[in-house]
């Protein structure tokens, strides 16, 4: 926040006056949760990173080339297009000493602010790439060019201000369009002058907070107004960013969001307003968050248009989270441009008037508007006047806009209400993809970022908002600070790295139950092969219910088989129960009667404790999950277990086991006792000890055995009498419960010895 700024929390006497309350009904945008989690180990990701770069923020997709462009620290890299892991090119674009040293004495960081931190990429036509960085706080522009598999910085050394942050942790937006750079940033060495510019013709925004006011800059993105337009507009470029409401008592500063927009063919005018827009109206767009009055902040949006369809029927979505400390809840919005548009082609002004001494404040402009309409690009109606640029405007026009830039209507999301309301990390990025099943409508599925650097996966059905999944991205916590798609794949970077995803990964659900209450539009049940698989990848009729996630047509499942489970009495065990769904209540019964927690019994999300288990914890248990869908209640079985439970005294073998680890064990101890029985047998033989029947002769009188065979007959007794099973006594508790699959509970620990009869079983069984 601001220095000098309120805290939020006394603001809200203050906005609730220009913001009406929405009230948001529970059932049309609750707060929502991921259904499922997917951690770093099972994210099925390409990454790629190197060793000593950081801060991959920067993206170009190049699909002509085939490649990945990523701006970060003092690099570039041109990654494959299908493979980011794959580098195809880099290049250093590094700081030289004596700047670094300029820097570090203007009181910056060397190590993390004295760096050139890639801020500007973007395409041009000729194929080269205009790219900029921060180059320790000394700005700097260069042409790109990728050729013969190398990328090549052409060293101009261009001059970066006005284009490009001085400082790496300001944020900034900028757009190429007929290769005229469009930029948001400040000018100066302590970012204090903040700008909205283009390099050609050259244009920028007046200095005065009436226009800009300690702005953050967010994003940009070009409307083609012109295409079909009947009044004969001009194409816009929009900017997005959030800063202090000049519309608020100036000692109460207020963060709010902001989007303004200016004309592609304005030049500026003639006396006023030389080389400085005059186009250029702002007014705030609100995401209203429940019963929260206080404004959401704009962190990122995605403009989504259909190709075949008019720039009218594009949509802005926007990312937004709360002022600091107000709210743990972040949310999205989705505005049509159309509105936009309306707002600034016909909305009022708003205009400053003093109040008492120097307070100015701002109210509804109602006086009469100058001809042509201040802030309008040249239209048919203003060239029917002779004026067919913006040089040729009067001057009460230019002092008009230039004095009341502020529009007096906020724009409001699509049903006045966000899309979606999310709890936890606050969102930072978002980007949408469109899928259209078969026999279905069309969905947009958006892909959100976050603080945590993980990725949410979402989409509104009927106004419902649904959070497939959130899936870790990287193994480090950090901001997602960029995304991108093409085609059937994602990318998302970090300071970490870069990573690759599928938006699709499908397989992630192992049941039909689950492929259906996940509602994913990319995937559907394959009955034949059973498994979950993408509707692009598969021509047969899949198993699907998007709307109300209703799994009933799902094939009926054969029972699962109970994992048999072994604990002595009065150790401790836990009985895991992984839901495959986060929405989903776990319930444990035992014997088909639900199981209460107990001083004995602790349930947790994933898994059932037994403390100090006693025989009365013996027999069937099973773990299932309830999940709510909108037309009914689904119960699936998790997993089932028969627990026995034997005391140190008990004659009960607690190992019928036939495979696994313990087994692989006692079936080598055998074997070595064979190989020394016949060792031994035939050390004897070798040493006439045991005359062979072939030498001996019938005696009445047994001969007197040679104290010198004492020993080894002792031993061989030794063998053949030691017990093959320790005493339970000997036990410790960390390995005396053991799963039928064999999978022991403790590793580097020796496994329990069965008695002859258990040897003679697992004997049988092995020779099997």
């Amino acid at each position: 926040m601001n220095k000098g700024a309120m805290h939020p929390l006394l603001s809200l006497c203050v906005f609730s006056l220009l913001l009406p309350t929405v009230a948001l009904e529970e059932n049309l945008s609750p707060v929502r949760r991921p259904r499922r989690f997917i951690p770093y180990d099972g994210n099925n990701v390409l990454l790629f990173r190197e060793e000593g770069v950081f801060n991959y923020s920067t993206m170009l997709v190049r699909d002509d080339l085939n490649l990945l462009v990523v701006g970060s620290r003092g690099a570039v890299f041109a990654l494959d297009l299908n493979n980011v892991s794959k580098k195809h090119a880099s290049v250093k674009w590094e700081v030289p000493l004596k700047k670094v040293n300029e820097c570090k004495n203007k009181g910056k960081n060397p190590e993390t602010e004295c760096k050139n931190y890639i801020r500007v990429l973007h395409k041009k036509k000729d194929g080269s790439m205009y790219v900029c960085g921060t180059n320790a706080f000394d700005p700097e522009c260069d042409l790109l060019s990728y050729t013969d598999g190398t990328l090549t910085l052409a060293k101009s050394e261009e001059d970066g201000k006005t284009k490009c942050p001085f400082d790496p942790y300001q944020k900034h937006a900028s757009i190429m369009v007929d290769d005229s750079l469009y930029s948001a940033t400040s000018v100066n060495f302590l970012g204090t002058e903040p700008i909205f510019a283009r390099t050609s013709p050259p244009m920028r925004t007046e200095f005065t907070n009436y226009w800009l006011n300690e702005p953050s800059f967010v994003s940009m993105a070009q409307i083609p107004e012109s295409k079909g337009s009947e009044k004969g507009d001009d194409d816009k470029v929009y900017l997005f960013f959030r800063e202090i409401a000049v519309e608020f008592d100036y000692q109460n500063k207020m963060v709010v969001s902001r989007v303004a927009r200016v004309c592609k063919g304005d030049i500026g005018g003639e006396r006023t307003l030389q080389k400085k827009w005059t186009s250029f109206l702002k007014t705030r767009i609100d995401c209203p968050v429940l019963e929260l009055q206080l404004p959401y902040l704009i962190q990122d949006t995605y403009l989504w248009c259909e190709a075949t369809q008019d720039w009218k029927s594009c949509i802005f979505y926007a990312v937004f989270t709360p002022q600091i400390g107000t709210s743990d809840l972040s949310a999205v919005c989705a505005y049509k441009v159309s509105d936009m548009s309306k707002v600034f082609s016909e909305g009022k002004y708003k205009t400053p008037i003093p109040v008492e001494t120097s307070f100015i404040k701002w109210v509804t402009f109602n006086g009469d508007v100058p001809v042509p309409r201040p802030g309008a690009c040249i239209n048919n109606e203003a060239r029917g006047i002779g004026i067919t640029n913006t040089m040729l405007l009067p001057d009460r026009t230019l002092q008009f806009v230039k004095e009341k830039p502020l529009m007096d209507e906020a724009i409001q999301p699509i049903g006045r209400r966000p899309v979606l309301i999310g709890k936890g990390a606050p969102f930072t990025r978002i980007i949408v993809s469109k899928v259209q099943p078969p026999n279905e409508e069309e969905y947009h599925v958006m892909f959100i970022g976050t603080e945590a650097g993980t990725l949410l996966k979402a989409v509104n059905y009927n106004e419902e908002a649904f959070i497939i999944e959130e899936v870790k991205l990287f193994e480090e916590s950090g901001p997602i600070k960029i995304l991108k798609t093409f085609e059937d794949k994602l990318y998302a970077g970090s300071d970490f790295g870069v990573v690759q995803i599928s938006p699709s990964n499908c397989d992630r659900s192992p049941t039909c139950v689950d492929c259906v209450l996940a509602r994913d539009p990319y995937c559907g049940w394959d009955s034949t092969d059973g498994k979950c698989v993408s509707f692009s990848d598969s021509n047969r009729k899949l198993i699907q219910s998007l709307k109300d996630g209703d799994p009933s047509q799902c094939p009926k499942v054969d029972p699962k088989k109970p994992v048999e489970m072994f604990i002595l009495q009065g150790d401790t065990t836990r009985l895991d129960c992984p839901s495959p769904s986060q929405l989903a209540e776990v319930h444990w019964e035992k014997e088909g009667l639900a199981l209460p927690p107990s001083a004995h019994l602790h349930l947790l999300e994933d898994a059932l404790i037994i403390l100090s288990a006693s025989e009365s914890e013996s027999g069937h248990y099973r773990c299932y999950t309830v999940e709510k869908s909108k037309t009914s209640i689904h119960r699936s079985t998790v997993i089932e277990y028969h627990l026995h439970i034997y005391s140190n005294d008990s004659e009960v073998d607690p190992l019928p086991q036939t495979s696994g680890p313990s087994v692989t064990g006692l079936q080598a101890t055998l074997a070595f006792f064979v190989v020394a029985f016949l060792a031994l047998l035939a050390w004897n033989f070798y040493n006439s000890h045991i005359p062979l029947p072939c030498n001996t002769k019938k005696k009445n009188v047994e001969p007197q055995q040679n104290p010198d065979q004492e020993a080894p007959a002792a031993a061989a007794a030794a063998v053949e009498k030691k017990p093959l099973m320790s005493n339970p006594q000997n036990n410790t508790s960390n390995n005396n419960h053991t799963e039928m699959d064999g999978r022991s509970t403790t590793d580097g620990e020796d496994p329990p010895k069965p008695r002859l009869s258990t040897l003679q079983f697992i004997d049988d069984e092995s020779e099997a």
